[in-house]
């Protein structure tokens, strides 16, 4: 619980060769083409093209290039070296141009020594992290005077849930604190983890929205999905390489996407005119 960097990272580590092999991630789909970014993700971040893009959290970089492949000039960081490792070799493989960073994401600013039009998190990552308030303020120094944060993560209402229906409140919502998970296989279901630990944060809605306000950032927008990307429910029905509650059933919030930025540049003022001549 202490030590929950070295912990979490040596499970990450395990994961990078099972999952860059797997069928999940699709990497030789991706190097034929493949576009791993999600319909929502391309509408509300917008036109790239020529914009500075970081991609915190960026595992072995898929989505990160799939930006670049949009245009964007990009930056990866993670905290596993292994998935470094293996997002430079993909990008070589591809002939994309990116850079790639291991680092903590609490280490970004210095690690990266410069800013951004654009900070992109992707789903699954704040709940590697205990400190949402210090992950805020690390986004909000990263960005230009004009950019915006980015992030789309699952609905923490959906843990409140059982895991059979998910129709019936099981868990406390206000519960907080970290969760030690022992799984031995990661969520590719492939071959064993080594290293099977982890430690995992919860975050509440307004915890994420609270600090990044707090963080000077202006939120544009908060969207709620009915749809999830996984069968997290085992009630749950496919629709198209989406997840959502069967038909008939109330629908409740399973993704979230959040758009804040960073105020623009303040206008030089004026050169103060000439006082008049002395008659």
């Amino acid at each position: 619980m202490n030590d929950y960097l070295t912990v979490n990272r040596a499970n990450w580590d395990g994961r990078v060769p099972i999952h860059v092999a797997s069928d999940y991630y699709d990497v030789e789909g991706f190097k034929a083409g493949g576009d791993p970014l999600r319909s929502f993700e391309l509408d509300e971040v917008g036109d790239v093209r020529g914009k500075s893009l970081v991609h915190l959290q960026c595992h072995f970089g898929l989505d990160t290039l799939a930006w670049a492949r949009h245009g964007a000039r990009v930056t990866g960081l993670d905290f596993s070296g292994k998935a470094v490792d293996a997002a430079r070799r993909i990008a070589a493989d591809c002939e994309l141009e990116a850079r790639f960073v291991a680092a903590d994401v609490y280490d970004a600013v210095e690690a990266l020594g410069e800013t951004y039009d654009i900070v992109y998190t992707g789903i699954g990552a704040l709940v590697w992290l205990p400190d949402l308030t210090r992950w805020a303020e690390t986004v909000a120094a990263l960005l230009n005077p004009g950019g915006f944060l980015y992030l789309t993560e699952f609905h923490p209402f959906q843990d409140m849930l059982d895991d059979e229906t998910g129709s019936v409140v099981a868990h406390d919502y206000f519960a907080g604190g970290p969760e030690v998970y022992d799984h031995p296989y990661t969520y590719t279901g492939d071959e064993p983890l080594e290293h099977t630990v982890s430690v995992q944060f919860t975050h509440r809605l307004g915890e994420v929205v609270s600090a990044v306000g707090a963080a000077g950032l202006r939120i544009e927008f908060l969207h709620e999905r009915d749809f999830t990307l996984f069968q997290r429910f085992r009630a749950m029905e496919a629709d198209g390489g989406r997840y959502r509650m069967p038909e008939g059933r109330p629908r409740i919030p399973l993704m979230y996407s959040l758009r804040a930025g960073s105020a623009p540049a303040r206008a030089a003022d004026p050169t103060p005119s000439s006082p008049a001549p002395t008659p």
